[in-house]
């Protein structure tokens, strides 16, 4: 792949991006280019250093915050004709409500998730405070000389400490796949919106 073909194909991926942050994306991958030519690489090598165009895409739709990506297109591109106009009015009441359902279903189904989260948390907590009471309770009974409470609380809360530990490596577990599967649905967002952007112009 050429350096013309790789940045073409770039622009037109982007084109649901403002024209400022496209031609500045251009131009860095365009000097990077040229730097690693200058290095003695060919210009294919140059090209394949940096990443295929899904990979350049991704990177930079990751590092571009959601909220100037939908910034940028909610700014109208064309004059409304007036059957538009009439079109969107007299639909307002069927396309709205939908609208906003599908959002919050979407917003209720994300906060599920973290919600089973943090339960992970909780469930967490209460054992490793159940394991710390067991522990106190087996202290209490061995100082009023009942052996056997004794040792069924010890028993209890080292019980409770080993699930104590499972539970915290499961909760670490738990919120790195939540960041992951965040990250992911924030990228498909920009992607998506990023392609009705292409396919609009």
């Amino acid at each position: 792949m050429t350096k013309e073909i790789f940045l073409n194909e770039l622009r037109n991926r982007l084109r649901g991006l403002s024209k400022e942050a496209i031609d500045s994306r251009i131009e860095f991958y365009s000097e990077m280019i040229d730097d690693s030519m200058e290095e003695g690489l060919s210009e294919e090598e140059a090209i394949a250093k940096i990443g295929t165009v899904d990979e350049v895409i991704n990177k930079i739709l990751e590092d571009t915050p959601l909220l100037k990506i939908v910034k940028e297109k909610s700014k109208p591109k064309k004059t409304w004709r007036a059957w538009e106009i009439v079109l969107l009015v007299l639909g307002f009441p069927l396309w709205f409500p939908l609208g906003l359902t599908a959002i919050i279903l979407m917003l209720v189904g994300y906060l599920l998730i973290w919600i089973a989260a943090l339960i992970v948390y909780v469930v967490f907590i209460s054992i490793a405070a159940a394991s710390v009471g067991g522990v106190v309770l087996a202290v209490i009974s061995v100082a009023s000389g009942n052996m056997f409470y004794a040792g069924i609380s010890l028993a209890g809360g080292i019980v409770c400490a080993g699930l104590a530990i499972l539970l915290y490596y499961a909760s670490i577990y738990v919120t790195k796949a939540m960041i992951k599967l965040s990250k992911k649905i924030a990228l498909g967002i920009k992607m998506f919106i990023v392609g009705r952007g292409k396919e609009n112009e």
